[in-house]
């Protein structure tokens, strides 16, 4: 059994999210027969362009504009209703149906209560604020760990889930009326709200863990489609800088209820340079002038929070950190054409931390900030490469950087873009799915 090739493929952030997933994840869900989401909930955004028209995501998988996959939300993954409905809505609106939806009886829900104290937690924070999204994801998979979660499939039980909602909320509004002074939920109204959102959804709602086991046995092409990245990975990341749940590849099989020795390929999706959103350390980032050009020609702002992301230059030690967690049989490189026009390209190769060089990621923030980048140079292009089809075809100096990027990262590419179109994707391994 161990010998069997399994027809799967994981799409992995690699650095700190927002690295081209979505793009990436549709561009091999044309082919694929299930798109499958193991972490995260509506704080991961992806953006797809089609034919020149934007779509924006947050919960439904991005296979959801191939008509012909399953796209299945995993236990692994918290669903805000509220979102949920209102994206397959908009969804419907603009001609995608999405009934080919599975959602998972074991996903935790996030609650209005859930985004109230994530936002007032931040609040508290302060200057020590972590810089959540706010969307309620840190409450709910606090409740999760602390065994006191509501999953989809409780809904089924009327009077079991109104009176698990009466008994997370005795505790809740006591924080938020006398540590938070504010006021608290009503039960009752949470309760008969989301069995009417629970209505419109209920039929989608399934084990997806038999669901995608089977389709694996059946040697149908399962995509695995990341959210976040490798670098804000609760366990892995830039702690606390994190998010609350792990978008390693590692983390497949429990956020979707698999064996692990069904995943038989792992892209880590990289941009050519590198962003951050947020708080927390960032040794390769970059100010001035260069930092600006790259911002405002790769669009760099966030799809569900609209914050200006940080900059910096490609970072092969924190590369190397992924690959290790991650275990990526090839890399994806995302947005090259964006260093276009730029005469001196850096790539950080090393860190040097209190006069000594290292080629690792400390464990905390307060060794990792400082942490000061050791950089190489390479010439950069000034020719547009949004047209290219094949490697072949970029300026010398662009292929000379991929080519320095696979041996710094000891990775082979896969494939690289050069625009947001789905249509601007070059494939340099036709067997990778």
């Amino acid at each position: 059994m161990s010998g069997i090739n399994y027809r799967t493929l994981a799409v992995v952030g690699s650095q700190w999210g927002d690295e081209g997933k979505g793009k990436i994840t549709d561009y091999f869900a044309q082919k694929a027969d299930f798109v499958v989401r193991w972490a995260g909930g509506d704080n991961a955004g992806h953006t797809i362009m089609i034919k020149g028209v934007k779509y924006k995501l947050s919960i439904v998988p991005s296979g959801v504009f191939n008509k012909y996959s399953i796209n299945v939300i995993g236990n692994g993954c918290v669903v805000n209703l509220r979102k949920l409905i209102s994206e397959i809505k908009y969804l419907q609106e603009n001609g995608f149906n999405c009934h080919n939806l599975r959602i998972s009886d074991r996903a935790h829900l996030i609650f209005p209560y859930h985004i109230k104290i994530d936002e007032l937690q931040e609040e508290y924070r302060q200057k020590d604020s972590i810089g959540t999204t706010k969307k309620g994801i840190g409450p709910c998979y606090q409740d999760k760990a602390e065994r006191i979660g509501i999953r989809l499939g409780d809904l089924f039980d009327e009077a079991g889930f109104l009176q698990k909602l009466e008994n997370n909320l005795r505790f809740k509004n006591e924080v938020l009326t006398k540590v938070f002074n504010t006021s608290g939920f009503d039960p009752k109204l949470i309760w008969k709200e989301y069995l009417d959102l629970f209505q419109q959804i209920k039929d989608l709602v399934t084990d997806t863990s038999i669901l995608v086991d089977n389709a694996i046995h059946q040697h149908k092409k399962v995509l695995f489609e990341g959210a976040q990245g490798v670098m804000l990975d609760l366990d892995h990341g830039t702690y606390p800088f994190v998010t609350s749940s792990n978008p390693t590849a590692a983390s497949i099989p429990v956020g979707v209820g698999i064996a692990p020795r069904y995943i038989n390929n792992v892209i880590g999706i990289v941009k050519a340079y590198n962003t951050r959103v947020g708080t927390g350390p960032f040794p390769s980032e970059i100010f001035g002038e260069t930092e600006q050009y790259i911002r405002e020609v790769g669009q760099e702002y966030g799809t569900v929070s609209g914050r200006a992301r940080r900059i910096g230059w490609f970072d092969g030690v924190l590369m190397k950190h992924s690959l290790r967690i991650s275990g990526y049989t090839s890399m994806a490189i995302m947005l090259l054409d964006v260093l276009s026009k730029i005469k001196e390209l850096k790539i950080c190769v090393g860190y040097e931390y209190e006069g000594t060089q290292i080629d690792y990621v400390p464990s905390t923030i307060k060794e990792y900030e400082k942490c000061q980048p050791i950089l190489i140079t390479m010439p950069g292009w000034e020719e547009d490469i949004t047209t290219v089809t094949t490697f072949e075809e970029l300026p010398h100096n662009a292929q000379k950087y991929l080519m320095k990027l696979e041996e710094i990262v000891g990775v082979p590419i896969s494939l690289f873009s050069v625009g947001p179109d789905r249509e601007q994707t070059i494939l340099m391994n036709e067997e990778i799915f």
